[in-house]
């Protein structure tokens, strides 16, 4: 499906719902700095949480290793990133006059509040997917995402183990080597879902495309493969659900789909693996214009 805005042809898409299922083995998954970098926990019910912003770190990682800052794929929110400057990019690219002599900038008028828009979610992938609040003093705007994560829940309670470790090296001469001692918190194995959202009506404010679409299907399928570190442990994504719809604006509601996927513990001892598990998908008698795409 395509639609003409003025003399450009932009690609759109329609409604998608998705779900991931991924682990993490002797590792921690998100860590609470407000709990000592913990692992993040329901306190009632004890099951892990691991944050959106966590899971979206780790797709705009894949983007900006894989597509290395390219046309259309350069990243708003990476490390170091100054917004500001980020924005001051969409005004050069504007206006003839020197921008950079000035500490503020606003559009001049709804027109080039448009255009500025419009040009950082053509240039920067996380922006036209997960949307940015960029009113700040060089002001290009706001931009509400077609993309959207929940946070990700265990599915049974995890046991939060604290192992202590030691190191040969001292910080300070003169410390005694025997103290120097740490702790670190792991998960011996926790099973998370994740459910997410993708909006055709908002792609097509944003212009994300089919590619786009697909390079999020590639991301969450890859997000821990360029992500290791021993902290994390071990984590891989299991399995990637998404329920694809034939309009824009669905076929369904998105709760009615999620409830048609269930994971289940198929054994009676702690679980320590993804085999302790079993994960469905109830593909009979779906609504009309909604199809079922397990990757």
């Amino acid at each position: 499906m395509e639609q003409e805005e003025g003399s450009t042809v932009i690609p759109t898409i329609n409604r998608h719902e998705f779900t991931i299922f991924f682990d993490v083995t002797n590792g921690n998954p998100n860590g609470d700095p407000d709990m000592g970098n913990m692992p993040r926990i329901d306190p009632e019910t004890g099951h892990g949480i691991v944050t959106d912003v966590c899971l979206k770190r780790k797709v705009r990682n894949y983007v900006e290793i894989t597509r290395e800052q390219g046309e259309g794929h350069r990243i708003y929110v990476t490390e170091g990133a100054v917004l500001n400057e980020q924005h001051r990019k969409a005004y050069r690219s504007l206006r003839e006059e020197d921008v950079d002599k000035f500490k503020e900038l606003k559009p001049k008028d709804r027109a080039e509040a448009s255009l500025l828009t419009h040009w950082m979610c053509d240039n920067f992938y996380d922006v036209r997917t997960f949307g940015a609040v960029m009113t700040t003093k060089v002001n290009c705007g706001q931009v509400r995402g077609p993309v959207q994560f929940t946070f990700a829940r265990s599915i049974d309670p995890i046991f939060s183990q604290e192992t202590t470790i030691t190191r040969q090296a001292v910080t300070q001469e003169g410390a005694d080597k025997d103290r120097e001692m740490g702790r670190k918190h792991i998960v011996p194995y926790g099973l998370y879902r994740m459910d997410g959202y993708v909006s055709g009506h908002l792609a097509e404010k944003t212009h994300f495309g089919p590619e786009d679409l697909e390079l999020l299907w590639e991301s969450l399928e890859n997000m821990f493969e360029h992500d290791r570190s021993a902290s994390r442990g071990q984590m891989a994504l299991r399995k990637l659900i998404v329920f694809q719809h034939e309009t824009k604006l669905g076929n369904a509601p998105a709760h009615k789909l999620f409830e048609r996927i269930s994971a289940r513990k198929i054994t009676d001892a702690p679980s320590r693996s993804y085999a302790d598990y079993e994960i469905s998908v109830n593909s009979e008698d779906l609504p009309n214009g909604v199809t079922v795409i397990e990757r």
